[in-house]
This record gives C-alpha cells, sequence and structure tokens, in this order.
C-alpha cells in the first residue's frame, strides 16, 4: 500500500477491531491502536499539505488524503501525531479529529452542515439574559451587548432579547441574514470549525464574531461562558466541572484554528 495507516485511520485488517460494548461491559476502556511510526511531518502539493507518517502520505478513517489547507495546520496536525506515545490516543489529538469531519463528514454534505448551522440564528445563547442578581445581569450586557452591536453592523441582523428561558422569535431579516452568512462560508474547514464553535457556545453570533476577526478565540471563550464564570464566583470552583470545560476549551481553540485555516 502507498500509505500508512492504522485501523483508526481506516486501514483495513484482519485483526479483530475492539469492542466499545464489551469492553464498557468489562469495566475496560477499549484498547487503543500502538504507534505504529517513528516520524510525523507533512507533504506539500498543489492542493495543500498532507500529513506524512515516516514519510507515507496518511488518510482519514474514509480513507482520503489527511490533507490540511495550511501549513500552520499542517504543522500543528504533525506535531498532535508527534506527540503520541506508545498508543495513539484520538482524545489528545483535537485538531486530527476535526481535520477527519471536515475532509470525511463535511465535505460532502456542505449544505446540510450549513442548514444545521443556521437554526442557530432562532436561539442564540446571547439573546436569553438574566432577570437577577444584578452581576449578572451586569456581566451578560458587558460581553454581549458589543457582539449584538457588531452583528447589526455587519450583518444587519437585530436580535431581540428575552429574560430567562422563554423563547422568543427572531425577526425574520434577522434569521435570513445571518444564514446568509454561514451558507457564505464554501471552506469545508471552516465550516467545520464555525459548527463546532457553535455547538459549543450554543452561539452562532460568537462563532462569527471569531471568524470575522472580531473576536479573539481567548475573548469567544470568555463571552460564551459568563454565566459559568459568575456561578463560580458565587460557589466556587467545582473540580470535575472544571476537567470538563477544560476538555470543551480545548475542542473550542482546535475549531478556532479552523476557522482561520480555510483556503
Amino acid at each position: 500500500m502507498s500509505d500508512q495507516t492504522t485501523d483508526w485511520l481506516g486501514e483495513p485488517s484482519d485483526r479483530e477491531r475492539p469492542d466499545p460494548v464489551r469492553a464498557a461491559r468489562g469495566h475496560a476502556k477499549p484498547a487503543l491502536p500502538r504507534r505504529f511510526y517513528t516520524e510525523a511531518g507533512f507533504s506539500e502539493g498543489a492542493d495543500g499539505f498532507r500529513l506524512t507518517l515516516d514519510g507515507r502520505p496518511a488518510n482519514t478513517p474514509a480513507r482520503n488524503p489527511l490533507q490540511l489547507p495550511s501549513r500552520a495546520l499542517a504543522e500543528r496536525v504533525a506535531a498532535e501525531w508527534a506527540a503520541q506515545d506508545a498508543a495513539i490516543d484520538p482524545a489528545r489529538m483535537p485538531l486530527t479529529r476535526l481535520a477527519n469531519t471536515a475532509i470525511d463528514g463535511v465535505t460532502p454534505r456542505m449544505a446540510a452542515v450549513a442548514a444545521d448551522l443556521c437554526a442557530y440564528a432562532g436561539t442564540d445563547l446571547v439573546a436569553y439574559r438574566a432577570g437577577d442578581p444584578d452581576r449578572l445581569v451586569a456581566a451578560q450586557a458587558a460581553a454581549w451587548d458589543p457582539i449584538l452591536a457588531w452583528a447589526r453592523d455587519e450583518f444587519g441582523a437585530r436580535v431581540i432579547l428575552s429574560e430567562g428561558v422563554m423563547h422568543v422569535a427572531q425577526p425574520a431579516d434577522t434569521i435570513q441574514a445571518l444564514s446568509a452568512a454561514v451558507t457564505g462560508v464554501t471552506d469545508p474547514f471552516q465550516l467545520t470549525g464555525l459548527h463546532t464553535l457553535t455547538t459549543l457556545t450554543g452561539s452562532l453570533l460568537i462563532a462569527l464574531a471569531v471568524l470575522r476577526g472580531r473576536l479573539t478565540p481567548a475573548e469567544a471563550w470568555a463571552a460564551a461562558h459568563v454565566d459559568e464564570t459568575f456561578q463560580a464566583a458565587v460557589w466556587g470552583r467545582d473540580a470535575e466541572a472544571e476537567a470538563r470545560l477544560e476538555t470543551r476549551r480545548t475542542e473550542f481553540e482546535a475549531a478556532a484554528a479552523f476557522v482561520g485555516a480555510g483556503g
């Protein structure tokens, strides 16, 4: 074969694949594939930068070329592979997993992914405000009002606010304007990043602000977690919740890299 892959990347194998159901019943995690390469790098071609393992081109799980749109992103994906130990752990490879998603999942169904994103235009996080306490109300306003002002200027989108969790219908022209911003993203890597940012935060506006350069990833993360920051200040930090949040932040930062890496 001309490329070097493992079961995890989609290479056919006579070996029995790990059974996650059986492993769960046995209170054990599925076995991770062994590291089979010494060196990770990439090669430049006419269509981008392809991951190489020991000099051989690598594939996605669906056996498409694992190819990145920018040198910077290719360097970071190669670094993920280089950092693996005796086993290849996908949990430690957020950029690689997103690349696989972009190539295998998003590229062949761009319209469906965009449609899924457009649904968030009517339920954006920043439209739903607390009625009290005053400190939280002020914190939400400080973080989210500038995003709403930017959306009005950038897209002509007027977002109606609601107090609490009661649903509020957004104007049709606002939905249309934000949907147009989404469908205007024609690069699958950027669309993958935009979708991930939106689903992680519950805010299409925050994700679009990262895409358009209005917010840095750090600013966007802070804006999306005003409520959690407030709760931690009042009640203290919970170790389990913090660990989960850190995992989500890793995914968020990977998605932000994809938003800025499209060709």
